[in-house]
């Protein structure tokens, strides 16, 4: 179901890394856009130099660009034979650069702050880069400050967002997930606001009936919502995937916890966990 006019997302960009997903990660991105009305725009990073490497010769830098740029034209080429037969404006964004003191996820954080929403592939553990955390769409979220759509690599593509799980515990980023989301969640045909209670230690809401609160609110938004309440003696990202893979959902709708210490990302265990083990996408705000 299309969003309607003015309560849709208008920019979104969509981060390509030749993982062996890129057909996959344009199409979803294509029909999300398309769906919202949004503009779409592509973008490929560079990956930064390694420590030292700017005492390398002229020419092993010159090499080292030509690479990465012929890299990013591979994926332009992928990413306009993607959006060729769609209706979408778009624009592609290709970026070599080689300072040693600017990750991946500063360049992709930056552009995405321009956005309503950053799509990118959950890290492939089978196809590694070297330079790229593998938590980089939780970096990617606490970094920005815009919602980030991690799209998994083990995963067989459908529609996004018809049936969604909010992982709800009322904190600031939950409260943040949910207002980012909003404009998928108008359009979907069935969402549930879930708290899970995993006991000692786990995050307990002060309300009688845990997201009955939050449901009611998105109720007066047009959502045709529930409120569901369960206890678990698992961990809490076992216990959402487990919830998401019992009501068939298709978009899991989570607060993304971290903190930068000293330039180190430190993501709060949930969210690590939640990108190393998602089977749906998992729509990230902090």
């Amino acid at each position: 179901m299309a969003t309607p006019r003015g309560q849709g997302m208008r920019d979104i960009l969509l981060y390509l890394t030749d993982d062996g997903h890129e057909a996959d990660h344009i199409a979803a991105t294509v029909a999300l856009a398309e769906a919202q009305g949004a503009r779409l725009t592509g973008l490929a990073v560079a990956e930064p130099l390694a420590a030292h490497a700017e005492y390398l010769p002229p020419e092993a830098l010159s090499r080292y660009r030509e690479a990465w740029q012929t890299r990013n034209a591979r994926l332009q080429r992928r990413f306009d034979a993607g959006v060729a037969h769609s209706a979408l404006t778009t624009e592609w964004r290709s970026v070599e650069d080689l300072r040693v003191d600017r990750a991946v996820v500063d360049v992709v954080a930056m552009q995405a702050r321009y956005a309503d929403l950053l799509v990118m592939g959950q890290v492939d553990p089978d196809r590694p880069a070297d330079l790229i955390a593998a938590d980089l769409p939780g970096q990617a979220a606490v970094i920005a400050g815009r919602p980030v759509l991690a799209l998994p690599y083990a995963w067989t593509p459908r529609p996004i967002g018809q049936r969604v799980i909010i992982g709800w515990d009322g904190e600031r980023e939950s409260a943040r997930a949910v207002a980012d989301a909003l404009p998928l969640l108008r359009a979907a045909d069935w969402v549930q606001v879930l708290n899970i209670d995993t006991g000692p230690g786990g995050r307990r809401l002060a309300a009688d009936l845990p997201g009955a609160d939050m449901a009611a609110h998105l109720a007066r938004h047009g959502v045709a919502v529930e409120a569901a309440h369960s206890n678990a003696d698992i961990p809490l990202a076992d216990a959402l995937l487990s919830a998401v893979a019992d009501a068939d959902a298709d978009l899991l709708v989570m607060g993304a916890y971290g903190r930068s210490r000293f330039r180190e990302m430190i993501l709060g265990g949930t969210t690590r966990r939640m990108l190393r083990e998602m089977t749906v996408p998992v729509l990230l705000s902090h």
